[in-house]
């Protein structure tokens, strides 16, 4: 970490305070764990608000008036004072203990507290540089995305929209009538099946598109421009068993589990020391239930935190980005243009039932034309996840990335490609048998396996 020096500066106790270890001792539910968990972080999101932390209590340990935090770098102090024995140990380090100082948005307070963050950001670049963005100016983490919510879900939108089908059928009718009259059926099957093949096309690639421009208008600092390999293998695949089988694959890989003839796994003989949390969390799992065959393994560890946190967070972004105002005006066009398909052919089913002239083909076209519809704009409600960021990272974003040598990059990047030999039984049996399936793939959080906002005010010391 690149840290300003200069003669305010005490770097020794700033070097204290950066090796404090939040997560120590380690656990399976522990510090950092925790509060991603609760906050739906993503893994260097989290770890980035700690360093923020960090910061900010080195401001509060050597300045002699308050300071106040941000939203963000306040949800971890929350977090921090709720291990008590933790932060008696870091005020220990810090040389004093510090207060939280809530906000009780008093008149009398709110210049106080104006003055106390004007300051925070003053000794901040003095002794940091300039504050990231992601941590010190907004709320959440997902604000960095730059995406406003919009008026409507997309569920009251699709009421509507149906509501709004139904009553254009009525005009519908009467301006395509002395049309549909001069077309015989034949015909009119044909251009509309044309139609509708050259519409879904061409709304594919506006989609990519539109959603690749999204996504390239949020912050340089954004977590989307900051994901894990494994965050990412889950997005592409959205099945939580593929990021299980990466970190265990590691472990087979380095020899510190072993896959016996039997195809159980079991750990090997002499332990080794890793200060990955995943593997930490395996190694503790595998100590505790012994040799085990990889699908009873494989549904163990997809209850553990370590690796829930990942669809928890990644679950959220997706949720929290299709109920954005740019996604809804998206998603609103392909649906208004994809209805209007329907249209056509509802109103043709009505004029020929109305003049008794046969029916059957539009109305088995037109109810293919519905269904293929509904996956289609599913599809896209998915889309944001398993392809465009994806895909931003292969094409944009890791080509300029020192990540060679890196198996986590590799293993997001080829797939089951690059997993040892002995484990890639065991894995392919798992997803061919679809043993973890709902459990593993799904996006529920806990069963696959808040922050306070701006109600802190500011710090003291004593």
């Amino acid at each position: 970490m690149s840290i300003g020096r200069n003669y305010s500066m005490n770097q020794e106790l700033w070097n204290n305070i950066e090796a404090f270890d939040l997560d120590d001792p380690p656990a399976e539910y522990g510090f950092s764990i925790r509060l991603a968990h609760e906050n739906f972080w993503t893994r260097e999101f989290t770890a980035q608000a700690i360093v923020e932390y960090k910061k900010f209590m080195y401001l509060a340990a050597t300045s002699d008036f308050m300071v106040s935090p941000s939203a963000i770098v306040d949800t971890v102090w929350h977090q921090h004072l709720i291990f008590t024995q933790s932060y008696q140990d870091f005020c220990t380090v810090l040389g004093k203990h510090i207060q939280h100082v809530p906000s009780t948005h008093n008149r009398e307070e709110v210049e106080k507290f104006k003055q106390a963050k004007e300051r925070t950001t003053k000794y901040y670049e003095r002794d940091f540089g300039k504050q990231p963005k992601n941590i010190w100016d907004y709320n959440d983490m997902f604000e960095s995305l730059n995406l406003g919510k919009a008026q409507y879900k997309l569920r009251t939108f699709i009421l509507l929209g149906i509501l709004g089908f139904v009553c254009l059928t009525v005009p519908a009718y009467f301006i395509l009538k002395p049309i549909y009259r001069e077309i015989e059926n034949p015909n009119f099957v044909f251009w509309l099946f044309a139609g509708a093949v050259v519409t879904f096309l061409l709304l594919e690639v506006y989609n990519t598109f539109k959603l690749k421009q999204i996504v390239s208008q949020a912050d340089e600092t954004s977590f989307v421009n900051h994901l894990h390999p494994f965050e990412l293998v889950y997005l592409k695949t959205q099945k939580l068993s593929y990021v299980v089988n990466g970190a265990i694959n590691e472990l087979v890989h380095s020899r510190t589990l072993k896959v016996s003839k039997d195809r159980k796994i079991r750990l090997a003989d002499k332990e080794k020391v890793t200060s990955n949390m995943e593997h930490h969390q395996i190694i503790a799992a595998m100590k505790v239930s012994g040799s085990m065959h990889y699908p009873s393994l494989l549904k163990l560890l997809a209850t553990k935190p370590i690796f829930t946190n990942i669809p928890n967070s990644m679950d959220a972004f997706r949720k929290y980005f299709n109920r954005s105002k740019k996604f809804g005006a998206l998603f609103y066009t392909n649906f208004a243009v994809l209805a209007l398909l329907v249209l056509l052919g509802f109103t043709r089913i009505v004029t020929g039932v109305l003049h008794d002239k046969p029916v059957v083909i539009i109305v088995i076209v037109t109810l293919l034309l519905i269904l293929t519809m509904a996956a289609f704009l599913n599809r896209l409600t998915k889309q944001i996840t398993k392809t465009t960021v994806p895909n931003l990272y292969k094409k944009d974003i890791l080509p300029n990335r020192q990540v060679e040598n890196d198996w986590q990059w590799d293993y997001f990047l080829l797939g089951t490609a690059v997993l040892t030999t002995a484990f890639v039984p065991l894995a392919t049996y798992v997803d061919r048998n679809n043993s973890s399936g709902s459990s593993c793939g799904s996006s529920c959080g806990s069963s696959c396996g808040s922050s306070c906002g701006s109600s802190c005010g500011g710090c003291g010391g004593d």
